[in-house]
């Protein structure tokens, strides 16, 4: 099965960031009408900013990169499933679809707590399709090759 294109490049987007050391294996594309707007990488560890998640480097870059706030219109690629910090920004940011690779499960086998906070807020029922899931085996890879790697667990 082929790989979408926009979430290749949130792979891409998250291998980069793996290999230079910057956090998890987490990768976002932005894209509006077709184009991609902006793409960004975990930079927890790069950055010591716990809040520098994938999602939120993209949203910061899409933002600049359109002179808004507002991404309407727009659809977030991300290798796992956001986690509530990332979700509520999403919507904040009013990004109108979410695609992502690897679950809240998922990020649990790498060593990543999101699934500690699922269980305290839950609630992801309630979005309906706003979150659908792509490409799961080829983000499973990613993981995996991350799992691999010599790397601070956070």
């Amino acid at each position: 099965m082929e790989t979408n294109r926009f979430m290749q490049l949130a792979i891409d987007e998250a291998r980069k960031g793996i290999t230079q050391g910057h956090g998890g294996p987490f990768g976002s594309v932005i894209v509006k009408n077709g184009e991609i707007i902006a793409s960004g990488h975990n930079h927890v560890l790069a950055d010591n900013d716990p809040s520098c998640h994938g999602e939120i480097d993209a949203i910061r870059k899409a933002c600049r990169e359109l002179g808004t706030f507002d991404l309407t219109g727009c659809e977030l690629y991300t290798t796992g499933e956001p986690c509530h910090m990332c979700l509520c920004a999403c919507m904040w940011a009013n990004i109108d679809r979410i695609y992502y690779g690897c679950t809240i499960e998922d990020n649990s086998l790498i060593g990543f707590r999101d699934d500690k906070f699922d269980k305290i807020f839950g609630g992801r029922e309630k979005l309906g399709d706003y979150l659908t899931q792509m490409d799961r085996d080829a983000c499973l890879k990613l993981f995996d090759d991350y799992n691999h790697l010599n790397h601070i667990k956070y």
